[in-house]
């Protein structure tokens, strides 16, 4: 398929699917639901807005900052009290940072790689090291916010004491599921003439991606409908505030969605070649403690494609964490944060000293 012809049927497909979700109030700017945890915004610059979360009890020495993906809310992480990481995060006696990315606006589009990760969450980490008075903190980054996690641990590790990638899409050889055939297809002339047509990535257009490739958001969207009438304490509520996320897209910055595709392309991260900036992103100067977590059942970012990363790191202390969960699954699943997240914890608690 040409390059206009990919563009042109993600534009179609793209304008049905927003027709339809303009209905129910898609791409109508709505504010996150009211959080779970308590915290307060500490910095705030770029794209950037750094929100803390006190630890409760005795609290570890160890800040820990968590990255999360560009093209949704981060909400997900403190959904409803009984399913929140950052809840679980807290009550372990974890000082939490999370950053809330600020939507990019069209002056935006310039913002790449190198000014995610060596401006805004540099920038991020400073703030962290002065409120916490901490010089080295944690940093769990999760999916495409695992990635930018990584890069930030290869360029800037003296800062980081222990990482965490939680279903990171590492190895894009990988190309067992719908939405990794997608991504190899699309040709980088074809990721450019979206940037030049539109200037960021649209909303509409990840939304449009995700949800008519990955078989978990339908899957999901027909059990939100069937627990609809639950009984069930608290459900009811918890599937709106999800459906809430699902719909919850934001663009992304055009400069990081083509170098993005072309890393994508050339697979120039897992194989040594990528420059963030000036530098090359050299994984094998990672050499802090780091623990990937893989979801078993993630048909999102297959586990195949997160599994070679400890390959290409020099840490010692390096381990694949494999649970039987899937990519949202992994947050708000009761069964993931009972059993799941106390190992994560329990991992970053034996390292914060």
């Amino acid at each position: 398929m040409s390059a206009i012809s990919q563009v042109a049927s993600f534009w179609m497909e793209g304008a049905l699917r927003s027709l339809d979700a303009f209905r129910s109030g898609f791409g109508i700017p709505m504010a996150d639901p009211a959080p779970t945890t308590p915290s307060r915004v500490i910095y705030e610059s770029g794209l950037v807005k750094l929100r803390h979360y006190a630890a409760k009890g005795a609290a570890h020495h160890t800040p820990l900052l968590l990255i999360y993906s560009l093209i949704k809310r981060p909400f997900i992480l403190d959904l409803q009290p009984g399913r929140s990481v950052v809840e679980v995060l807290v009550n372990k006696g974890f000082d939490v940072y999370l950053i809330d990315w600020i939507p990019p606006q069209p002056a935006d589009k310039w913002r790449g790689f190198d000014a995610y990760v060596n401006l805004d969450i540099a920038n991020a980490v400073r703030a962290i090291q002065i409120h916490s008075g901490v010089e080295q903190i944690s940093v769990l980054g999760y999916c495409f916010g695992a990635l930018l996690a990584l890069m930030y641990a290869a360029l800037h590790g003296r800062n980081v004491k222990n990482l965490i990638t939680l279903t990171i899409p590492f190895d894009s050889s990988v190309r067992d599921l719908p939405i990794e055939h997608l991504s190899s297809a699309m040709s980088y002339r074809s990721a450019e003439m979206i940037v030049e047509m539109y200037g960021n990535a649209p909303a509409w257009m990840m939304n449009t991606f995700f949800n008519s490739l990955a078989p978990t958001h339908h899957m999901l969207n027909k059990f939100v409908g069937a627990y609809r009438s639950s009984e069930r304490p608290g459900y009811v509520e918890m599937f709106r505030l999800f459906e809430q996320w699902l719909h919850s897209d934001v663009p992304m910055a055009g400069k990081i969605f083509l170098e993005t595709s072309e890393m994508t392309r050339s697979n120039s991260l897992m194989n040594g070649e990528m420059k963030i900036g000036e530098r090359l992103a050299d994984l094998k100067a990672i050499i802090m403690p780091l623990l990937n977590v893989i979801g078993d059942r993630d048909d999102i970012v297959n586990p195949r494609s997160s599994e070679p990363l400890l390959d290409k790191v020099s840490s010692e202390d390096k381990q694949n964490l494999h649970y039987p969960t899937g990519h949202m699954g992994a947050a708000v699943s009761a069964d993931s944060l009972k059993n799941l997240w106390p190992q994560i914890t329990g991992w970053l608690a034996a390292r914060d000293r």
